[in-house]
């Protein structure tokens, strides 16, 4: 495992808890979408920045921990 594996990682289980939120709020639920709504704009602003710095700070986190990836190794 590597930082950038485990960040995609938990990005996807992020946007899949915050689907669920959105689920739970459709079922009448207003605090779960409310939630739901609070994580997703994290996530999108988590996103612009990394997209206009080229710093992620999660990224980095995981890279400290796991280490970098070495894609073009085999």
């Amino acid at each position: 495992m590597c930082g950038a594996k485990a960040q995609r990682i938990l990005m996807a289980i992020m946007l899949g808890f915050v689907l669920y939120l959105f689920a739970m709020g459709m079922q009448g639920n207003a605090l779960m979408f409310k939630i739901g709504v609070i994580l997703q704009t994290f996530i999108i602003i988590m996103l612009l920045i990394f997209a206009f710095t080229n710093f992620c700070p999660s990224l980095w986190f995981f890279n400290k921990i796991f280490g970098k990836c070495k894609w073009d190794e085999q």
